[in-house]
């Protein structure tokens, strides 16, 4: 496995055109790798994350394979004076522990299944409900809450016994694909977790959390 950064040039017309589409940038990662490199893997799949600051907008990249984002560069970074950096993922794998605590950062599309008003019990499963997006910070917080034990973590305690997560930035995305207008709630979540289970911590890691992973949904990155 491999992490990626690379810093893109809000300036420039190619990247505002990225930054305003989920699916177009999600066209761009998955062109970063060629076609036999591109479905999931036993080690991990493609995940990708879009951070939007006051001075830098970077784009995060996990992935079995090295990605080649030169055409990323030549039309929304600095080809001629910066590129991507790449390094290898497995030595933090590796070194997962029960009881370690890290600083964490996840945007994830948190939602909920809710049924179709005309379903009826003759619908196929998949006709009886649809998924809808969760718009509360509130609600979309209790959705990363109801999943870390089944990723492995635990969130830990404030020092006024408060749960150290948030809500850090919460965007609804509108973009057309295949003629079809697609409504997308995100919450960018921050705080500090503690490994419960490293082998499902890992595949948190390397699968990514919930849902929307195309449209850069559930990569999940730590720091100390």
């Amino acid at each position: 496995m491999h992490l990626t950064r690379l810093e893109l040039n809000p300036a420039r017309r190619g990247a505002r055109e990225l930054l305003a589409s989920p699916h177009r940038l999600h066209g761009a990662v998955v062109k970063a790798f060629p076609a036999a490199h591109r479905d999931p893997t036993t080690a991990g799949r493609v995940l990708w994350r879009l951070d939007s600051g006051t001075h830098q907008t970077l784009l995060y990249i996990v992935s079995p394979h090295l990605p080649d984002l030169t055409h990323v560069v030549e039309v929304a970074g600095w080809p001629t004076t910066s590129s991507w950096a790449s390094r290898p993922y497995t030595p933090l794998l590796d070194r997962l522990a029960v009881g370690q605590q890290w600083a964490f950062r996840l945007t994830a599309n948190p939602t909920r299944s809710s049924r179709k008003p005309d379903a009826d019990s003759a619908a196929a499963p998949a006709e009886k409900s649809r998924r809808r997006g969760h718009v509360t910070a509130a609600q979309q917080t209790t959705w990363l809450l109801d999943r870390r034990d089944q990723h492995g973590f635990s969130i830990t305690e404030t020092i006024d016994k408060e749960l150290d997560v948030a809500v850090q930035s919460r965007h609804t995305w509108r973009f057309t694909r295949d003629s079809h207008t697609v409504t997308l709630a995100t919450a960018t979540f921050g705080g500090r977790l503690e490994i419960t289970d490293v082998d499902a911590f890992r595949r948190a890691l390397t699968h990514g959390i919930g849902p929307a992973k195309g449209y850069g949904c559930g990569l999940l990155t730590l720091a100390r």
